[in-house]
């Protein structure tokens, strides 16, 4: 494993998560959560998780999420990890909100079966290209999650946004040569990103967490299989 010659890469990660702000335009509708902004124990656990699974300088391997979920990240501020898996698998508690999402569930099954989060924190790292929660308005004046792709306008607006955002995911020292992207429609984004910026050697794509869950929750195991095999190097 390479090593990568600066400051630590919790360091790196938690300064990236510190200055996180979006400013651009958003289309009517839609709005940007910000949980560092919005809950100062988001920035805490945060740094916790970081400081615990990221302490070193040792090279990880990219997996690429859409965009965080108001009941995960949007929360914790830890991709694909809700509250109950922030304590029950990483011993870092949340006081301040307790939320279950579906595709930490899944997320978590896979790192068990990978080795515990120890072994594949040690190995990876998650983010996503828009690394902020996206929400929209419905018409009885709800507010859903969103994808940054949901809406043409919307990815317009966010695509500067998300280019720089990879680029500086890439330069934590992260391994470029091959990331593996959740989701077909987000992969086919991240393709046409990447066919101008030249960010990442290859693709490999992966069904996202939330879809397998939530409709092939029988299929689990082959997918966790799935996942398992993708990682071996």
């Amino acid at each position: 494993m390479k090593r990568v010659r600066t400051s630590d890469i919790a360091d790196k990660v938690i300064a990236f998560n510190r200055g996180l702000r979006y400013t651009g335009e958003l289309p009517e509708g839609f709005q940007v959560l910000n949980p560092f902004l919005e809950n100062p124990e988001t920035m805490q656990v945060m740094e916790a998780f970081y400081r615990k699974y990221y302490n070193d300088t040792n090279q990880r391997r990219f997996i690429i999420g859409i965009n965080p979920s108001r009941h995960g990240a949007g929360v914790t501020g830890v991709p694909f990890t809700d509250t109950k898996r922030l304590e029950s698998v990483c011993g870092i508690t949340m006081h301040s909100a307790h939320t279950h999402e579906v595709s930490s569930w899944f997320m978590y099954d896979m790192i068990a079966a990978y080795g515990g989060a120890n072994d594949f924190y040690g190995q990876f790292y998650i983010n996503s290209p828009f690394p902020l929660a996206i929400i929209r308005a419905t018409k009885d004046g709800n507010w859903l999650n969103a994808n940054y792709y949901d809406d043409k306008t919307l990815f317009e607006m966010v695509k500067g946004f998300m280019i720089e955002s990879l680029k500086k995911h890439n330069e934590i020292g992260l391994d470029t040569s091959e990331v593996f992207i959740l989701g077909k429609k987000n992969a086919d984004f991240i393709a046409k990103l990447n066919k101008k910026e030249k960010l990442f050697d290859r693709m490999t794509v992966l069904e996202h967490p939330r879809y397998i869950q939530q409709y092939k929750s029988k299929e689990k195991q082959l997918y966790i299989d799935k996942y398992l095999l993708a990682f071996e190097k």
